[in-house]
């Protein structure tokens, strides 16, 4: 293309903004039409969104078809099964969840000044850091202020990065990716091995100098597959020669892993502070060396924190701090 062919396609882009700018803020767009539009998304069909948000379906297609008349362009393909967002839907609702974000963020800030020393601070836990960084963190912070409500809810990563960035989540604590997702500040706590684990009568603990391949017979419970540690297990198991276990349990939920742990005969590779707190369980001596949990806290780039939100962040630096030396390497 020509330099002035360029010139012409720049500005038209820019009069383009200038023109969507000037629809978004011309009074039409409601706060309605980003809830029934980021619910479209999240549900999956216009018939799902309706019920999510207890009103009629024509109620929804209505609001949606405002949407578009307002950007004059599709933001849902629609398919005999629902829909999906279109590039333009993609777009649009990551902007519009934003928006959404910084207006609940902004009730619950207006609320916790209000409160004084009351408020609410949501955190998201995946395993890594929660067993006891996390229950420390929050100990040390409730007794500062008593009035402050934790809530604590678990899920998979992906679902928890979500929750961040549609501001129902304040933080996440767990394992960091390697670079942040967009939108998302990582704030590394601590460095912590995986070990393989089972309960203290298991017959590996038997076993002279056992391996992974002496190991990989024998039954396991394993992450979820597109997981980052699954994926770094099957690149261990591939590297000692052998399969990933065939006979496995795939498995999210702690709770439930903890007692396939210390009730039967598996094997399962955690963090080292999960393995050393149980009693229950005992270390299988196979290095995992390449192997380590990069924990930290994970926040919405470029929203303000509230004062519950800075102090937790706070008290979970102190903790990972007073974390033993010789079995983690810290910042």
């Amino acid at each position: 293309m020509s330099r002035q062919g360029r010139q012409r396609s720049a500005l038209t882009a820019h009069k383009l903004a200038g023109m969507l700018k000037e629809r978004l803020l011309d009074g039409r767009l409601k706060l309605r039409h980003l809830i029934i539009v980021t619910t479209i998304a999240d549900e999956g069909s216009v018939v799902a969104a309706a019920r999510a948000l207890y009103v009629t379906q024509p109620v929804v297609t209505r609001a949606l078809h405002e949407v578009e008349e307002i950007l004059s362009v599709p933001l849902f393909e629609r398919r005999p099964h629902g829909v999906v967002p279109t590039a333009y839907g993609e777009s649009f609702v990551m902007h519009a969840q934003a928006v959404l974000a910084q207006l609940r963020q902004a009730d619950s800030r207006i609320r916790e000044l209000a409160d004084g020393e009351a408020g609410r601070v949501v955190v998201g836990v995946h395993l890594a850091g929660s067993n006891v960084v996390l229950p420390q963190a929050i100990a040390a912070l409730k007794a500062e202020r008593p009035g402050l409500t934790i809530v604590v809810r678990e899920a998979t990563p992906d679902v928890l990065q979500r929750g961040v960035l549609a501001g129902e989540l304040d933080l996440v604590i767990g394992r960091l990716m390697a670079h942040a997702p967009e939108g998302l500040d990582q704030r590394r706590l601590y460095l912590e091995p995986i070990r393989i684990v089972a309960r203290a009568q298991h017959p590996a603990h038997r076993i002279e100098h056992p391996s992974l391949a002496d190991l990989a017979g024998l039954p396991w419970i394993l992450p979820i597959e597109q997981t980052a540690l699954r994926t770094e297990l099957e690149e261990a198991f591939l590297a000692a020669g052998v399969g990933v276990p065939a006979d496995r349990i795939e498995c999210t939920s702690m709770l439930t892993l903890q007692h396939l742990l210390a009730s039967s005969d598996v094997l399962a590779a955690l963090p080292m502070l999960v393995a050393r707190n149980d009693d229950r369980l005992r270390i299988v001596p196979v290095e995992l060396q390449s192997i380590r949990r990069s924990v930290g806290v994970t926040t919405a780039h470029g929203r303000p924190a509230s004062p519950g939100v800075r102090a937790l962040v706070d008290h979970l630096r102190r903790a990972a701090g007073e974390l033993d030396a010789e079995t983690l390497q810290q910042d």
